[in-house]
């Protein structure tokens, strides 16, 4: 594409603005249209971004010569349709995580992009930060040895604008679909393939009161806690809540190697590093890029072969299969599982 890459965004729920704003940043594309179910929420949030259009009518959108891909920015029981529509439609899919609520369904949508031959990516935005993708570089540099082992802790106090985040008919795997599988996407990249499992989750909070008034109830888990085992070798902690008041933000990151130890985003700081027989830590500058910028720059220019396009959706399908063995597992009194095998 030697023009600027239109896109539109699918969704106008909170996650929404974390999209725009990062497509917003990136000279090579520009967001062209905003598509929601309720017209007026749709035209509010294009107002509010001084997007050019907003619609109801997604065919008629993916109809638009103008448009080159779709990010799909709406709750999880939806994405295999919209994924399906829009790669029919020959536009490229950057699809919110979790992918689906199962490997199935994951395969299907992969299946779906392959046949129209479209660009499919799941959205993980953490792998973008700054202080992660630093802490990335240094441990493949050998920057602390061999890595043994890994604990990482996703926390939030967990969502209050809407109930289908604790429906279990849309949200199968609770905390570790909505929280969880940022978590086990970073264990993936710096660990490897995660090989066998065993956890335990909870229903800790059993009713959660919404930030409109209503009360409801909790139907999936909203605490989990998992340990794994990684082909590299390396052991790996997972602690997932929706239910923490602070002391998380989004997530924390611990890698102990043979020669050092880093700490991301901890009481430290954004990065932290500590090497064998060194009595002080390091304290390294990682910049501060602007929220959702290096993401949505990384997903343009696959779209524009200036980079091979990311592999994120297989990535989010072999996630998806360790949330499974967490419920296998969990089911099972805590028992360690495999991994099913894609």
């Amino acid at each position: 594409m030697t023009r600027r890459v239109g896109v539109a965004i699918v969704g106008t729920g909170s996650i929404a603005d974390y999209h725009i704003d990062g497509v917003k940043g990136v000279p090579e594309a520009e967001l062209r249209c905003v598509v929601g179910r309720d017209a007026g929420k749709a035209a509010a949030l294009a107002r509010r971004h001084n997007v050019g259009a907003s619609s109801v009518d997604l065919a008629g959108v993916l109809a638009r010569a103008d448009i080159d891909a779709a990010i799909v920015a709406t709750p999880d029981d939806t994405h295999e349709a919209l994924a399906a529509q829009i790669a029919a439609a020959g536009k490229a899919v950057l699809l919110q995580k979790p992918m689906a609520a199962d490997a199935a369904a994951c395969e299907r949508i992969l299946a779906h992009a392959a046949k129209a031959r479209v660009d499919l990516q799941v959205s993980f935005m953490h792998r973008y930060f700054d202080a992660f993708a630093r802490a990335r570089e240094m441990l493949a540099a050998g920057a602390i040895g061999t890595l043994l082992s890994v604990r990482i802790r996703n926390a939030t106090p967990g969502p209050d604008w809407a109930d289908w985040f604790f429906r279990k008919a849309r949200v199968s795997g609770g905390v570790v679909h909505q929280l969880g599988v940022h978590g086990i996407d970073l264990v993936r990249l710096v660990a490897g393939e995660i090989e066998r499992v065993a956890a335990s989750t909870a229903i800790l909070r059993p009713t959660r009161r919404l930030i409109d008034g209503r009360t409801v109830a909790v139907e999936n888990p909203d605490s989990a806690f998992a340990t794994y085992w990684c082909r590299s070798g390396a052991v790996a902690t997972h602690e997932m809540s929706m239910v923490e008041a602070g002391g998380c933000d989004r997530f924390r990151l611990e890698l102990y190697g043979s020669e050092g130890t880093i700490w991301v985003r901890s009481e430290l700081g954004p990065l932290a590093v500590r090497r064998l027989n060194e009595r002080d830590w390091t304290l390294p500058d990682v910049g501060q890029t602007p929220m959702g910028y290096a993401h949505h720059r990384r997903w343009i220019a696959g779209l524009t072969g200036a980079l091979a396009p990311e592999t994120t959706a297989l990535d989010a399908c072999a996630g998806i299969r360790v949330a499974e063995a967490i419920a296998r597992s969990a089911a099972r009194d805590g028992g360690a599982v495999g991994v099913a095998a894609g």
